[in-house]
């Protein structure tokens, strides 16, 4: 299956320039019938603490925007945006869509960026999901400060049927853009996973962006990496490459699931 990697200078707060940006991009990219596209943490509106008045219920604008990008590409889509939860805060999610432009189900973020006050505004997701992609492929989504809780990831992998692939989107800023790569790599090497984190470039008021948006395979080589700049990278990714590493060097096994349980 092909990823495509959607790093994007995202206009603040302004959902309708980020749709439109969107758009551009996938004229000018003409992603492959089939393929997974990928979009930034909360790629419509910016990593914004305005969490009240920017929040959509289902079938919200966001949500049919993506919607529409699937039926009009046939491809699988996944991009973030603030989910509005009863009696309290948004959650910060990943949604997936299928090419017949169905909602296949969303993650919502586990550790929200308290530094940042995200906790403040978002509310803290419970649940790890893990979903069938074409091709026996299976997909597990985590958000940008996600990444420096490996327990996360290994949990994911203690699943019956655990993931081939990790995605990770983000609006991760400048300062720490080496702990960004190198965690990435980590967390593919651990895992013998693939890992496509896809993060924003650019500036908002109060933050600037390297992107460096990077799909990475078992062994933590980059197959393909952004700069700067808004682009659009893809990869293919492969089951059997996962498979024959996992069967070659099969490390998952000796995890003691006995302790994990302690």
């Amino acid at each position: 299956m092909n990823v495509y990697a959607y790093q994007l200078d995202i206009v603040w707060e302004d959902k309708e320039s980020n749709f439109q940006k969107v758009r551009e991009w996938t004229s000018r990219t003409e992603p492959q019938s089939g393929s997974l596209l990928v979009l930034p943490e909360l790629f419509a509106m910016g990593f914004s603490m305005e969490s009240q008045s920017l929040q959509e219920p289902e079938d919200g604008p966001t949500e049919s925007f993506l919607k529409e990008l699937a039926r009009d590409t046939a491809c699988y889509v996944m991009g973030g945006l603030a989910f509005a939860r009863p009696g309290g805060n948004p959650t910060n999610d990943a949604l997936l869509i299928n090419p017949e432009g169905k909602r296949v189900g969303y993650y919502s973020k586990i550790q929200p960026f308290n530094m940042g006050k995200e906790g403040e505004n978002y509310e803290a997701g419970n649940d790890i999901q893990c979903f069938e992609l074409p091709g026996g492929l299976r997909l597990c989504p985590f958000i940008c400060y996600d990444l420096r809780f490996p327990e996360l990831f290994r949990k994911a992998m203690m699943m019956e049927n655990p993931p081939h692939i990790f995605t990770v989107i983000a609006s991760w800023p400048n300062m720490r853009t080496h702990h960004w790569t190198k965690l990435l790599e980590a967390r593919a090497i651990e895992n013998l996973a693939y890992v496509v984190g896809v993060n924003r470039c650019g500036s908002d008021p109060h933050l600037e962006y390297d992107g460096a948006s990077v799909v990475v395979d078992p062994h933590g080589d980059r197959l393909v990496e952004a700069g700067p700049e808004e682009s659009v990278i893809f990869a293919d990714l492969n089951i059997s490459s996962v498979q024959d590493w996992r069967n070659r060097f099969p490390a998952l096994g000796d995890s003691r699931r006995d302790w994990w349980a302690l």
